[in-house]
């Protein structure tokens, strides 16, 4: 027989929500199992048991924001650091870019529990996902997430000559971190001091890490794409909203 798990577990296996969220739409009183309201947080369920929210969930979950911030040098993706702002501080009325096509009016509240999902250190530009949807979170962090990233990395080699065949090819697949094997990435000369990398995973200061195994100095480093989301031609320091359209 299955085992039974928590009512929380099951609701994020089941995409419905973060386990955050389960936990409070069950205290709400927001979710059913096989029809009947549980409000007990820590109930555990069967898998086989049908799971349903309500529909004040529902209505709540819509009506969060996920918004595309190209995030510049200076700022940190997460709280606050050794003087430094956090990615979030840009996300105001003042710095929503213009070509933003979304008819969603920016409100105050909706910085509430507004958190990254991936980060960009305090040293690199581009793309980051702030989010209020704990779905889209765990879609692009959680530890069996698929979606890969695509950044555009200036570099200098800091041996004689240039980077040989064999280097580029350990770039791709075969370096290990903290004494774990990388999953295999996609790098790709773009021009002569100019390598594109596509990852699956995203450790601490990974692309710095694999370049310097390689001999090579990380000089900048800009993510362009999470998934199917482009950068595109968003400013830096600029926001907008991810649209209905737009798929990770």
């Amino acid at each position: 027989m299955s085992e039974p798990i928590r009512l929380s577990k099951r609701m994020s296996e089941l995409g419905l929500c973060s386990r955050r969220e389960a936990d409070e739409w069950i205290s709400r009183g927001w979710v059913r199992v096989d029809g009947a309201v549980v409000s007990v947080l820590g109930s555990k369920v069967l898998p086989s048991q049908k799971v349903t929210i309500e529909r004040q969930a529902s209505a709540e979950q819509a009506q969060r924001v996920t918004i595309l911030l190209n995030k510049p040098v200076g700022y940190v993706s997460g709280q606050a650091e050794d003087g430094y702002q956090p990615a979030v501080t840009l996300v105001k009325a003042s710095t929503r870019w213009t070509g933003d096509r979304a008819p969603t009016r920016f409100q105050p509240s909706q910085l509430r529990s507004l958190v990254p999902a991936g980060r960009l250190d305090i040293d690199s530009v581009g793309l980051l996902v702030l989010t209020q949807d704990g779905r889209i979170a765990k879609h692009l962090i959680g530890e069996d997430s698929t979606v890969d990233k695509e950044y555009l990395v200036r570099v200098q080699y800091t041996r004689p000559g240039r980077l040989p065949e064999s280097g580029l090819k350990l770039l791709n697949h075969g370096l290990s971190l903290d004494g774990k094997p990388l999953r295999p990435a996609v790098v790709r000369w773009q021009n002569d001091d100019q390598l594109s990398f596509t990852l699956r995973e995203g450790k601490k200061r990974q692309i710095r890490r694999m370049c310097e195994a390689v001999g090579l100095r990380v000089v900048g480093l800009k993510r362009v794409r999470i998934g199917g989301v482009a950068l595109g031609d968003l400013p830096p320091g600029q926001w907008r909203y991810l649209r209905e359209d737009e798929r990770f």
